[in-house]
């Protein structure tokens, strides 16, 4: 059977919009490749071009297979498995003969919608996903609907609605009560090019001359109390130890001594801060904890420097409770850690060392304020577009450009420190937070990734020192693009756009703040949420067994009930097409013409035509308007036509009506 033209418009238009965002992705020779498969089989319905063959259809599918190969050097994965699947899904259009294929094509649709959540989970994706699928189920009507036509748009796209909301009850069973599970399915490694700003598991001076911001979350943070002053809002993250003058690098987990295997003592001053954090995916095994960690939830383990740890990289969202003390006093350092807080590599930065040699004989917190002093009274800047350093990328800082961010800072003023005979070390995380007006939480993105110092002065333990906050103001280079938008935009119009700019703010505080409700309560439904709910419903001694049967007996009473509701609408009062055509049927009926119980009004109406040839033009009058209104075929505004015929329909035993 072949599928209605209609249909197939409809299959187009579906198809359109579920491979947008996949295009978007695609490399960008698969756009073009894609989008002229599409405008192809639109000549082919609209223009009626033949189909290409057999041999051509064999040498367009090597071209994308081979696309897909040379783009992502492989066929498997999330990247290149969505992109074959989009290629084969464009290709198959070209074969599209009968209403088989293209149930097939919806499919295969559908497959791909649910392939787009594999790379973006987002409410924003969601919802258009959602579109997507109402869209390819009034494609699936209209392909089924082989009397329809290209009007029936608004009876397709309601019909498949009422279908999406009656799914919706099971949609919701299967979410909450399916087990979920503890891991992901799939990684998302980040692009090993990107020099965006962001955490690393090491840091080198001098790489990246052109550090630019991203407002990408990292992650979000409800406080049970205030909000922390911003100079305790300090993220910790992977603290760094050894260097060979220019990269730092962490102790590694699988050859870290013993020390770090086990948390280390500190001493808290204060109450603890606690906390709800929300940490977005970044593929690495890191929890940014506010510092000093006092808590050590499940899946996690803290090191001997303080670092909370995952034990499986973050791949997914995950939300953890957390406390924190903020004031606190550490331990005794051991002689490994002295020796290991003390290593610099022998030859390099001589400038450097020599420096500090000078102040070895000054007391320790008095060599940490001459090493503050140096930042700030020399002419030292705060730039994201530090020139390039060589071997020695200390001496060059510190002596020659003085023009660096905060991980030049932190790296020179622990080589200093190190130099003067004072244990040191390098730690990188998060500072500082965006608070959003319209929620109760604070905003960590990207562009607060920050890198500090710690020394170990006696009978205070670790001591947290940010060389970078002592840089004056007026020595912080400020973005160019903004400052020349202030001082040229605004004179330039004549306006006052400072209402735009709280317009936009408000907007985006809206919009992460529903983005947030989001991730806690859709992405965020993980296993543990699942089990603390199943705690609350008191189902949890049932296990993940019993979940699944409460969950099965629970889907068939929602179709049970769906069920009995179209049963009893089934026997209430016919609607006013059924009742007009059964008026008229039952007019024959006295004429000896009556409908049999399995006779469809088609075959019916040839039957009676075919016995009273004198009545056919009326009954095939009746039988067409009736067919239109009752599947769909024709406006509701004929319904008075299908009365007036009717009521005029008088026949007769003479075959005069």
């Amino acid at each position: 059977m072949t599928p209605p033209r209609h249909g197939r418009l409809w299959l187009l238009g579906a198809l359109a919009a579920v491979l947008l965002p996949q295009l978007l992705r695609l490399p960008p020779w698969f756009s073009p490749y894609c989008v002229a498969l599409l405008g192809w089989r639109l000549a082919i319905d609209l223009r009626g071009w033949p189909l290409p063959g057999r041999g051509l259809r064999l040498l367009l599918t090597a071209g994308g297979v081979g696309a897909v190969l040379l783009g992502y050097r492989t066929l498997f994965g999330p990247d290149a498995g969505l992109a074959l699947l989009s290629v084969m899904l464009c290709l198959k259009l070209l074969e599209l003969r009968t209403l088989r294929d293209a149930m097939l094509v919806v499919f295969m649709g559908y497959f791909l919608v649910a392939g787009g959540f594999l790379v973006d989970q987002s409410i924003f994706v969601g919802t258009y996903l959602l579109l997507t699928v109402l869209l390819l189920t009034a494609a699936l009507m209209a392909l089924n609907h082989p009397a329809g036509t290209a009007d029936n748009t608004r009876f397709y796209l309601r019909r498949a609605g009422m279908l999406l909301a009656q799914s919706l009850p099971i949609m919701v069973l299967l979410f909450v009560l399916f087990p979920r599970l503890p891991g992901p399915l799939w990684g998302m490694p980040k692009s090993p090019s990107s020099a965006s700003t962001g955490i690393s598991d090491h840091m080198t001076l001098g790489n990246i001359t052109d550090l630019s911001d991203s407002q990408a979350v990292a992650f979000r943070v409800q406080f049970d109390g205030p909000v922390p002053p911003a100079s305790q809002l300090y993220w910790r993250g992977p603290v760094l130890w050894t260097t060979d003058g220019r990269r730092w690098d962490p102790i590694q987990r699988d050859a870290s001594p013993s020390w770090f295997r086990k948390p280390a003592e500190h001493e808290p001053l204060a109450e603890a801060i606690r906390y709800t954090l929300t940490l977005e995916p970044h593929d690495e095994g890191w929890l940014f904890a506010l510092d000093l960690p006092a808590t050590v939830p499940a899946k996690t383990f803290l090191t001997g420097d303080f670092q909370l740890l995952l034990r499986r990289k973050a791949t997914t969202r995950q939300r953890f409770e957390l406390s924190a003390h903020t004031v606190y006093r550490t331990g005794t350092l051991a002689e490994a850690q002295r020796r290991l807080g003390l290593q610099l590599p022998p030859a390099s930065n001589p400038r450097s060392r020599d420096l500090a040699r000078s102040w070895s004989a000054l007391a320790p917190e008095t060599i940490v304020r001459t090493a503050l002093a140096l930042f700030r009274d020399q002419p030292f800047w705060y730039t994201r577009q530090p020139p390039p350093l060589g071997d020695d990328a200390i001496d060059q800082f510190l002596f020659d450009s003085r023009r660096g961010f905060c991980e030049h800072y932190a790296a020179a003023f622990v080589t200093l420190m190190r130099g003067a005979g004072i244990p040191a070390r390098v730690v990188t995380g998060y500072q500082g937070g965006e608070s959003n007006p319209l929620a109760d939480y604070l905003i960590v993105r990207q562009s607060s990734a920050h890198a500090w110092a710690e020394v170990w002065l006696q009978d205070q333990g670790w001591v947290r020192v940010d060389p970078t906050a002592v840089i004056p103001a007026e020595r912080v280079e400020a973005d160019t693009d903004v400052q020349r938008f202030r001082s040229t935009a605004a004179p330039l119009l004549d306006i006052d756009i400072a209402w735009l700019a709280r317009a936009t703010a408000r907007l985006r505080y809206g919009w992460d703040a529903l983005n947030n409700a989001w991730n806690q309560w859709v992405l965020g439904y993980n296993d543990q949420r699942q089990k603390e709910l199943l705690q609350k419903l008191g189902l949890d001694r049932f296990g993940w067994q019993g979940a699944v049967a409460i969950m099965a007996v629970a889907t068939a009473l929602v179709l049970a009930g769906v069920a009995l509701q179209l049963a009893l609408r089934g026997r209430g009062r016919p609607d006013p097409v059924v009742r007009t055509y059964q008026r008229y049927c039952h007019r024959l009926e006295r004429v000896g013409l009556g409908r049999a119980p399995q006779e469809g009004p088609w075959h019916f109406a040839r039957r009676a035509a075919a016995a009273r040839p004198d009545l056919a033009p009326a009954i095939d009058e009746i039988t067409a308007l009736y067919i239109g209104l009752r599947y769909g075929t024709a406006a509701p505004a004929t319904l008075p036509r299908l009365h007036a015929a009717v009521a005029k329909f008088r026949p007769g035993r003479s075959g005069r009506t």
